[in-house]
């Protein structure tokens, strides 16, 4: 239809405009390029109409001149009527000036409690802009937009409202959410001045208790430890009453459970006055009393953990857990979300209500790390759901020396917060009445929508990243501020005072009370008294971490009848399932593997290992890029019907039956965020089997920062036990350097006290048993799997079924084949193995035994020397296929050699060092293994 060719006429035209803007408000996706020229066609002639006027305000619109003052337009259509809220262009003009307060009010909002960042003009906020006077701040609008607004109000009391909503102590970014439901909801409770209540007296005096306990608390420990580093929350203590206030509605809504993850800022005020930490055992940590305790292990005091309960003033009990934290900051929040989720399974809450996670991030961390984006990108897919978190930014405007506009490029450090759809708030932390506002607003937003939602404090720093640091060598002008302000508690106490709620005696003696407490607990804590410790009992009474040596080894083998039973049920796909054509014929193999009737591959021994550990009631979570079908299309652990694309995942049936949960998720394209989430959720689930499979073995390189901090060091820092397993693809078969190794050498050089298990499994049975094993023995240790890819499909790459109904995992397979007289040892791991046995009954060698180290830490020397000296002391050659830089060798020269020095004579044959773990041409790495291998057995 053309604008200029209306086919009805006008009165029906504006019947239709008004039909047409009604299905605007409900999808904006309805209106094509054609109905808007055909609105605008309207405007232009002179037909007056709030729909159309709404319409053309709307953002698809192009702007058209009768809306914009400093384009040319006529008298009349600029030139105001009578003040009778009569349509004459300048409704529209105020509706248009309310929806920008909206969109941009946020830039003209006081957040920065220095006042050293002003708000900045905006052109689409002033009246002048849209041509309005002071003449017409008295006039009257009948219909204005606003929630909460049906009576008729001035253009100065509509200025006043919206100001006050969007542009004081503050702001809010919520425009770019593309679901109006979401949009209506926070228009009306930002609007209507129903829902914009001041807090009560009770409130306000708990609001003040909170913020005496962050202030006093702070004050007593920089007295008591001069100079000690404990990253204070001076600057920033609204953040106490904050949180406390969150709980409290967290509580109402049902919430029993909260997983919190934060930095070091203001950590140990948080343990102590939320979580309630005995200020005793926190002193006794900066007493250090003790350091025989601590030799080699532990953490510092503002990284550590805390979990306890919560009572809310209603009676509401909630647990609290504090997640431990290393300096790597916000690579906690992965993990606390795993935790969240864990939880949730845990309750059977999969409506995602009754576990909240609250992730507290820095200005500039939460801006600066690449894991916050990959969080948040995780965060609605199915895998990774939640239920929405609250995310808290104690913004001190400032990172380590670092100001927000040399460390960011964007006005906000809660830019990235946008990806979600769901709003950010800005507020001034130094008004604590309207954080607690905007934290009503968070709470129940998240509860209506199961929506993520960001509060932005804005505060500060008082002293330098930590209490020994200088800060004014860098921001000389920021902290010249700083020193001539009052604290947060005062500003808020002279304004309680000026209500006359609050008497300021009454204040100083719940101030002196709370100083004489932490005084009771100092002078506890400095005679006799002992840390508090962990009695074990709870989820994790039945397991254990410690000595790999302490803990028996375990018989994994299945019943034949039990394993047969539930492996035909993991097999199990409906008559009317339209499988892929290609994958009839795969599971009539599987079908036969579990009959006995052919030998079992990799795939089919992992599937029965998942079925069999389902059947004993162990619950299963497995995630990774592709990991249902498999990379190496191997897996096939979910099948797609091919005529309507529904998916079939047999495993669930089995699951079901014997009353747990199995759960396979394709993961995002990422790493270090997804390991992070199964490691978490590892912590809450010690009976079961939580399995994370890179795409290929060097994808973890992606994920170091989980491994180092958290996997390997877990439980020597901070006493935590978990069982995850990562499944990495790892073999040199001309690949190229990115996909041939999954960097072993950075596993075994971590591994120590026994804190990691790493495994090179050379058979399914073997990989079999060593699922099971992670699940069956009572020690929790995370797991390594350097696992296969050409050997998915290996013809020799088989077991009989006999080999997993009964027996366990070998640490360490001899080499039974009938030999002649030996000659020399080869010890070896992996996928190189079968490369020698192959060019060893090619050649027709006989003298040459091969040895499998099937886990490499931790590991048996006496195990391993029984299966090498058993031909007596000879020579023993270590063959690996990563260069010698790279790989096993200088762990096992260092472990092995140093006490079996004196028996064997160990050499490695090997790659050359190489500062790439492998060559990009296939031809070139065929004549390089051919090498190795002859030079192995010669």
């Amino acid at each position: 239809m053309s604008a200029s060719d209306p086919t009805t006429p006008a009165s029906h035209n504006l019947a239709f405009i008004e039909s047409q803007y009604a299905r605007y408000l409900d999808d904006p996706s309805q209106l094509s390029e054609d109905w808007r020229e055909y609105f605008a066609s309207f405007a232009d002639n002179g037909v007056d109409t709030t729909a159309v006027r709404h319409a053309l305000d709307a953002p698809h619109f192009p702007t058209r001149s009768i809306f914009d003052p400093a384009a040319s337009a006529t008298p009349a259509e600029v030139a105001p009527r009578a003040s009778t809220g009569t349509d004459d262009g300048s409704l529209i003009k105020v509706i248009q000036l309310i929806h920008q307060y909206r969109v941009r009010g946020h830039l003209l909002a006081d957040l920065d409690p220095l006042g050293i960042q002003r708000p900045a003009y905006h052109p689409e906020l002033d009246p002048k802009y849209y041509g309005f006077t002071e003449a017409d701040y008295d006039r009257v609008f009948e219909h204005n937009t606003i929630a909460g607004g049906a009576k008729p109000m001035t253009l100065r009391e509509i200025l006043e409202r919206v100001e006050t909503v969007y542009s004081r102590e503050i702001a809010v970014q919520f425009m770019h959410i593309d679901s109006l439901p979401c949009k209506k909801w926070l228009i009306k409770h930002l609007e209507d001045p129903h829902y914009q209540r001041s807090l009560s007296p009770a409130e306000q005096r708990r609001v003040l208790g909170r913020l005496t306990d962050a202030e006093v608390f702070e004050d007593f420990l920089g007295k008591k430890y001069l100079g000690a580093k404990r990253f204070s929350l001076e600057g920033s203590e609204t953040l106490m009453p904050l949180l406390d206030l969150a709980l409290e509605d967290a509580g109402a809504h049902g919430v029993e459970e909260v997983v919190v993850a934060m930095a070091h800022r203001g950590r140990l005020n948080v343990m102590v006055n939320l979580l309630g930490k005995s200020p005793s055992d926190l002193f006794h940590l900066f007493e250090d009393d003790h350091p025989h305790l601590h030799e080699g292990r532990g953490d510092v005091k503002y990284h550590l953990g805390h979990s306890n309960d919560f009572v809310t003033s209603q009676g509401h009990k909630m647990h609290l857990s504090l997640c431990f934290n290393p300096s790597h900051l916000e690579f906690v929040n992965p993990v606390a979300l795993g935790r969240v989720r864990a939880k949730q399974n845990r309750l059977e809450d999969y409506d995602r209500r009754k576990v909240l996670g609250i992730l507290i991030h820095g200005d500039a961390a939460i801006a600066g790390q690449g894991v916050t984006q990959e969080l948040l990108n995780m965060s609605g897919l199915p895998g990774y759901l939640t239920g929405g978190t609250l995310h808290i930014v104690v913004n001190n405007q400032i990172g380590f020396t670092t100001p927000p506009e040399l460390g960011r490029s964007t006005r906000y450090a809660t830019e990235i917060g946008r990806m979600l759809q769901t709003p950010i708030f800005h507020v001034n932390g130094e008004n604590p009445e309207a954080v607690a506002r905007v934290v009503r607003l968070a709470m129940d937003y998240r509860n209506e929508f199961n929506q993520d939602v960001f509060i932005d404090m804005y505060c500060y720093r008082k002293f330098g990243h930590n209490e020994s640091d200088e800060p004014a060598y860098t921001q000389p002008l920021m902290y010249e501020v700083i020193r001539k302000r009052k604290t947060v508690r005062e500003g808020y106490l002279d304004h309680l005072l000026a209500l006359g709620d609050v008497t300021k005696d009454e204040a100083d003696k719940l101030a002196e009370e709370r100083r004489a407490d932490l005084q009771s607990h100092l002078d506890h804590a400095r005679s006799d008294h002992e840390l508090e410790t962990s009695s074990g009992e709870g989820l994790w009474g039945t397991y254990r971490g410690g000595r790999d040596a302490d803990t028996p080894q375990v018989e994994t083998g299945v019943e034949r009848e039990t394993l047969q039973r539930v492996g035909r049920q993991a097999l199990e796909i409906p008559e009317k399932f339209n499988i892929h054509r290609k994958l009839k014929r795969l599971l009539k193999q599987r079908r036969e593997m579990v009959a006995g009737e052919r030998p079992f591959d990799w795939a089919t021994a992992e599937l029965t290992a998942f079925a069999t550990l389902l059947a004993e009631g162990s619950p299963i979570r497995f995630t990774g890029q592709d990991s249902p079908r498999g990379t190496f299309s191997h897996r096939h652990a979910a099948f797609t019907d091919v005529e309507i694309g529904h998916p079939l995942i047999p495993l669930t049936k089995v699951a079901e039956t014997y009353g747990t949960r199995f759960t396979i998720h394709e993961s995002p394209l990422s790493e270090v965020a997804v390991l992070g989430f199964e490691y978490g959720f590892s912590l809450d689930t010690p009976e079961g089997l939580t399995i994370w499979e890179a795409q290929f073995g060097d994808f973890v390189n992606v994920a170091q920062v989980i491994i180092d901090q958290f996997i390997a060091s877990s439980e020597d820092k901070w006493a935590r036990l978990s069982s995850v397993v990562m499944l990495l693809p790892h073999g040199f078969e001309g690949q190229g350097p990115e996909h041939s190794s999954a960097r072993l050498e950075r596993f075994l050089t971590l591994a120590a006290e026994d804190n990691i298990q790493v495994v090179n499994v050379t058979t399914p049975a073997q990989y079999f048993h060593c699922l099971r094993r992670q699940v069956r023995r009572p020690i929790r240790k995370p797991l390594v799997v350097m696992s296969p890819k050409s050997l998915l499909r290996h013809p020799r790459v088989v077991s009989p079924l006999d080999d997993l109904t009964h027996g366990g995992f070998q640490r360490v397979i001899g080499d039974d084949s009938e030999l002649a007289s030996v000659r020399k040892v080869i010890l070896t791991s992996g996928k190189v193995y079968w490369d020698l046995i192959e060019a060893r009954e090619e050649r027709g060698i006989d003298d040459v035994a091969i040895v499998r180290l099937e886990q490499y830490y931790p590991y048996d020397l006496e195990e391993i020397d029984r299966a090498v000296s058993q031909w007596g002391e000879l020579p023993v050659t270590w063959v690996q296929e990563e260069p010698r830089n790279m790989g096993a060798w200088s762990f096992i020269r260092t472990a092995f050699d140093d006490e079996m020095q004196d028996r064997w004579r160990l050499s490695c044959v090997c790659r050359k060092p190489s500062a790439s773990p492998a060559t990009g041409s296939l031809a070139a790495h065929r004549q390089e293994q051919s090498r190795l291998i002859e030079k192995a057995l010669a």
